[in-house]
């Protein structure tokens, strides 16, 4: 079955309802592997043996998170050949602004070679309904995908 692999720093009550809400997308798809790491014990055996990735992270100082750059730190050269192409998704929370976090996610990704699979998900401010819906919805499209 194909394998989602959903790498996520989730350090606060907003990042943990995106998650959850990223979780339930994926798993509306039938046949599809969904796992989840935290992006500090996310290793590169678990990408080499995903299909897809979804990465979700807090905007902190304009960057991605610390723990998510550690994940691309730990898995850039073991990965580097293996993962051309790999379909990936995105969700990225900031109080005011989440620019500079997804630019910074987007530079590995092309660096990676990755196929950004679908629109990122960039979230500012207390997550509503429509926030919460729109990352299910993210996780659910990127899961059929691979489906």
């Amino acid at each position: 079955m194909p394998t989602l692999l959903v790498v996520h720093h989730t350090p606060s009550p907003a990042m943990q309802a995106l998650l959850e809400a990223a979780r339930a997308g994926a798993a509306l798809v039938p046949d599809v592997v969904v796992v989840t790491r935290p992006a500090l014990s996310a290793s590169a055996s678990d990408l080499l043996a995903a299909d897809a990735v979804l990465l979700g992270t807090p905007a902190n100082l304009g960057y991605m998170s610390g723990a998510l750059k550690v994940f691309f730190d730990t898995v850039y050269y073991p990965c580097l050949e293996a993962t051309i192409g790999m379909p990936y998704g995105v969700y990225v929370h900031g109080q005011n602004d989440t620019t500079g976090a997804i630019r910074s996610i987007e530079k590995v990704a092309t660096g990676l070679k990755w196929r950004l699979a679908v629109a990122p998900v960039l979230v500012t401010g207390e997550p509503g309904a429509a926030d919460r819906q729109a990352v299910t919805e993210l996780g659910g499209t990127l899961a059929a995908t691979i489906a």
